[in-house]
C-alpha cells in the first residue's frame, strides 16, 4: 500500500503547484518571526567563525541546510508542503540557479587567466591594480574582475606584513562599487534591464556617483597603504616567495571565453522568442535556458582549453565556489519570508522601513531609496532587494527612466554600493575573502570588516546622498 499512496500523494502536491504560482506567499499574513531563519543564518556566518572556527570551517553546509530547514519544516506545517514546495522551487530554479551557473562561468573562466611573473606591490601599483579592476567591473561583472586579479594582487603582496586593506578595498572597489557602470556589471542591474531600463540608462546616470566614490575611495587607499608601506622599511625585510619578475598573460583563450559570458548574458535579454514551458506552475523561458546552457558550456570550455599550468599556477580549486554555493544557497531559502514581508509593503510586518520612502503626498524620499535599498543589500542578496524597491517604487521601467530617473538611481545605487557593506552583502566579497585567507591573509573577521565598512564606506556614501539625492 506504501508503494500506492507516496506516489498519489506526491501526485496531489504537484497538480497543486500552478494554482499556488497564482497565491504565492502573503507577506501580510506573516508575523515577523518568520525572519529569525534568516537572522540565525546570518549570525552564524558572522559568529562561528569567530568563536567556534573548526566546527564552521567542517560544518559550515550542515549549519547552512540546519537554518533551511529551521525555515522550510516549519513553513511547510501551517501553510502546506505544495506552497513551500513551489516557493522553493521558485527562489532555487528562477532566481539561485541562474545566479550560481554565472558564478561558475566567471568563476572558472577568470581562474583560467594566468599573469605569470610578479610586480612589487607598491602604493601605486596596488592603487592602479584597484583603479582598473573597478573599471573592469562593470564590463566582466564583479565576480569576473575579482576573480581575474585577486591572485595577481595577492602575489604583488605576498612579501609584505601590512596587506590586508589592500584587499578589504577590492573588495570595496572591485567586487561592488565598480560594477555599477552597465547592466553586466552587477546583478541587481541586469534585473532592471529585464525589466525594460535601457542599457545605457546606468552608464549615464551611475557614472557621476561611481566615479565620486571611487575616487574617494581610491585616494584614501593609497594614503593608507602609503603609511603602512613605510612602516615596513624600519623592518627586517620578508622573504618574497614570488620574486619581481617580467609580467606575460597564459591562458589568453579564457579573454574570449569572457566575451562570450558577456554575449551569452546580453542574448537573454535582448533576445525572446516568446516560448516557455510550466514545470510545477513555474515559467520556464527558453532564452533563460539557452544562456545558462551556454554558460555551462563555456565553463566547460574553460576548463577544457586552459593548459593545465595556468590553474596550478592559480591555486585554482572550487573551494571558494562550493562555500558561495553552499552559503547562499540557504540564504536564498531563508529569505523567502523576508521578501515577501517587504513585498507586502505597508501592510506587512516592516510597515515602518516601507513608510520611510515616501512623503505624506505620496512622493518619494529618494535618500531613503538609497539608503534603505542599501541598508537591506548590505545583508540580504542585492539582486531581490533591488526588484523589492524598484517596485515599490512603481515599477515602470519608462516612468523612472523619466521623472523617476533620481529614484531609480537611488535605488539602483542603494543596491550595487552598498552590496560592500558585508562579506554576504554580494557573492563576490565572500569569494575574495575566502582566497584571500587561503593564501594567508588575516582578513578580517564579520563584525570586523563591517567596522571598515562603517568607517571608509559610510562617510563616503553620506557625501553621496547630499551630492545626488
Amino acid at each position: 500500500m506504501s508503494k500506492i499512496r507516496l506516489p498519489r500523494a506526491l501526485c496531489a502536491v504537484l497538480a497543486s503547484l500552478p494554482m499556488l504560482a497564482h497565491a504565492g506567499v502573503n507577506g501580510a499574513e506573516l508575523s515577523a518571526l518568520w525572519a529569525v531563519p534568516f537572522a540565525g543564518m546570518l549570525l552564524s556566518i558572522a559568529l562561528l567563525p569567530l568563536f567556534a572556527a573548526n566546527i564552521w570551517h567542517h560544518h559550515f553546509g550542515k549549519i547552512a541546510a540546519g537554518w533551511a530547514l529551521a525555515f522550510a519544516l516549519p513553513f511547510a506545517a501551517s501553510h502546506g508542503i505544495a506552497l513551500t514546495l513551489h516557493e522553493m522551487a521558485h527562489t532555487l530554479l528562477l532566481e539561485y540557479v541562474p545566479f550560481i551557473i554565472l558564478l561558475i562561468a566567471l568563476f572558472s573562466v577568470a581562474g583560467g587567466i594566468y599573469l605569470r611573473g610578479n610586480l612589487h606591490g607598491s602604493p601605486l601599483l596596488n592603487t592602479s591594480f584597484l583603479a582598473i579592476g573597478t573599471l573592469l567591473a562593470s564590463f566582466t561583472g564583479t565576480t569576473g574582475a575579482s576573480m581575474l586579479l585577486i591572485r595577481p594582487l595577492l602575489r604583488a603582496n605576498d612579501n609584505r606584513r601590512y596587506r590586508t586593506h589592500v584587499f578589504v578595498f577590492f573588495i570595496f572597489l572591485v567586487a561592488n562599487i565598480g560594477g555599477s557602470l552597465t547592466p553586466l556589471g552587477d546583478p541587481p542591474l541586469f534585473l532592471g534591464f529585464l525589466k525594460g531600463v535601457g542599457f545605457g540608462w546606468t552608464m549615464q546616470h551611475l557614472l557621476a556617483p561611481m566615479l565620486t566614490a571611487s575616487a574617494i575611495l581610491l585616494l584614501a587607499f593609497y594614503l593608507l597603504d602609503r603609511y603602512f608601506y613605510h612602516k615596513e622599511e624600519d623592518l627586517p625585510p620578508l622573504p618574497d616567495p614570488t620574486p619581481d619578475s617580467r609580467v606575460t598573460l597564459l591562458g589568453k583563450v579564457n579573454l574570449l571565453l569572457l566575451l562570450a559570458i558577456v554575449g551569452a548574458v546580453l542574448l537573454s535579454g535582448t533576445w525572446n522568442p516568446h516560448i516557455s514551458w510550466q514545470l510545477a506552475g513555474l515559467d520556464i523561458e527558453l532564452q533563460n535556458v539557452v544562456r545558462d546552457i551556454l554558460l555551462l558550456a563555456i565553463a566547460g570550455l574553460s576548463l577544457k582549453l586552459t593548459p593545465g599550468n595556468c590553474r596550478q599556477a592559480n591555486a585554482f580549486n572550487w573551494g571558494p565556489m562550493l562555500e558561495v554555493a553552499k552559503l547562499f544557497a540557504a540564504i536564498f531559502i531563508t529569505m523567502i519570508p523576508v521578501l515577501a514581508m517587504l513585498k507586502s509593503g505597508p501592510q506587512g510586518a516592516f510597515a515602518g522601513l516601507v513608510g520611510m520612502v515616501s512623503q505624506p503626498d505620496g512622493s518619494p524620499v529618494n535618500a531613503a531609496y538609497f539608503w534603505l535599498t542599501g541598508a537591506l543589500s548590505s545583508f540580504l542578496d542585492n539582486a531581490p532587494t533591488y526588484l523589492v524597491f524598484f517596485n515599490l517604487a512603481g515599477g515602470d521601467a519608462q516612468q523612472l527612466m523619466g521623472h523617476g530617473a533620481t529614484t531609480l538611481l537611488a535605488v539602483s545605487a542603494g543596491a550595487v554600493f552598498m552590496g560592500a557593506n558585508s562579506y554576504i552583502g554580494n557573492a563576490p566579497n565572500f569569494m575574495v575573502k575566502a582566497i584571500a585567507e587561503e593564501r594567508g591573509v588575516a582578513m578580517p573577521t564579520f563584525f570586523g570588516y563591517i567596522g571598515w565598512a562603517l568607517c571608509c564606506l559610510i562617510p563616503t556614501f553620506v557625501l553621496l546622498t547630499f551630492l545626488f539625492f
